[in-house]
């Protein structure tokens, strides 16, 4: 069997955080050779060239995307800048057009509508170059977009984000690209102890917890992923994958925080990603942690405690990405 793609996301949001080479050495050093920028860094993008060996997914910045949207010139201005002027150095593997927008949301709703014309628009200005096809792009949505996710047989997406999902969807499936979402058991179980057993949200049960029809699930996370499956099959992605970008568990800052429970979970998780989901079962799930390091500038206080490294590059637990 295929051995899954374990990485990380490279969160920037200290000020006590290793240079990005340092930062790089420290991957490599621990065989994690898969990495996640949230936005264009030339700093890291500097350092990513003299490292051929990293596969990165790079993210276009929120705020960026009605302009891409709107001005196909900005569009392949992006393109030229961030990413085709690197490309014979550096192996990019998705660009992600923004992180977590959500229609209706407060903070990012506003951005809703120039998602799928971004995407088109950095899909076009990628053919225009050297590239070609051969960097899919997507967006990385969380799982708020859901309307149902249990069972997981029931997954569907909001009624109401039709006019927002249903574009990106079909784009995904005209082009062969993967689905991008960020899968946090961590914030579903503290939401809803009484009827999540800590157990189910980290990899520790035993025995099926959910049975839904033919399929038995044993951690959250599946149930999440596979809910996000059926939800995009429905949408008209019968095809499409879905890539995990974020997920991990914080070892401090809030309730069920503890090293033993991000030890726990992340370890669990590399293990389990490697056999598939119930629904896709010897399929590999490409999976990226957040996050490599603390970030001390994040808040609420539970946001700065999700590294599997200290800014000292010290490791807070025993992990093998290998």
């Amino acid at each position: 069997m295929l051995g899954a793609i374990v990485g990380v996301n490279y969160g920037t949001l200290g000020d006590n955080l290793p240079s990005p080479n340092e930062v790089l050495e420290l991957c490599k050093s621990n065989g994690i050779t898969n990495i996640r920028i949230f936005e264009p860094n030339t700093d890291i993008l500097k350092a990513l060239s003299e490292k051929p060996s990293f596969s990165v997914i790079i993210g276009v910045r929120n705020q960026n995307i009605q302009s891409i949207a709107n001005d196909y010139n900005a569009a392949k201005s992006w393109v030229q800048n961030n990413v085709a002027q690197y490309s014979n150095k550096v192996n990019f593997r998705y660009i992600a057009v923004g992180n977590e927008i959500t229609p209706y949301d407060p903070s990012t709703g506003s951005f809703a509508p120039f998602v799928g014309p971004a995407m088109v628009n950095i899909h076009k200005a990628l053919r225009e170059t050297a590239l070609n096809n051969n960097v899919p792009v997507s967006t990385a949505l969380r799982a708020a977009v859901l309307r149902t996710s249990y069972p997981p047989s029931a997954g569907a997406f909001k009624p109401k984000f039709a006019p927002f999902i249903n574009p990106i969807i079909q784009f995904l499936q005209e082009n062969q690209a993967p689905l991008l979402v960020n899968v946090y058991p961590y914030f579903v179980y503290i939401s809803n102890p009484k009827d999540i057993s800590l157990d189910y949200a980290l990899f520790r049960s035993d025995a099926p917890v959910v049975k839904d029809g033919q399929y038995e699930y044993k951690n959250l996370f599946s149930a999440i992923v596979d809910a996000f499956s059926v939800a995009t099959g429905a949408a008209g992605g019968p095809n499409v994958d879905i890539v995990v970008t974020e997920t991990g568990w914080p070892s401090d800052g809030g309730t069920a925080t503890s090293m033993e429970n991000a030890q726990t979970y992340n370890n669990n998780l590399v293990n389990f990603v490697r056999n598939g989901t119930p629904r896709k079962p010897g399929k590999p799930i490409e999976t990226y942690i957040f996050d490599v390091i603390d970030e001390n500038q994040k808040s609420p206080e539970v946001e700065k405690h999700w590294g599997v490294f200290l800014p000292s590059k010290q490791p807070k637990y025993p992990i093998s990405f290998i």
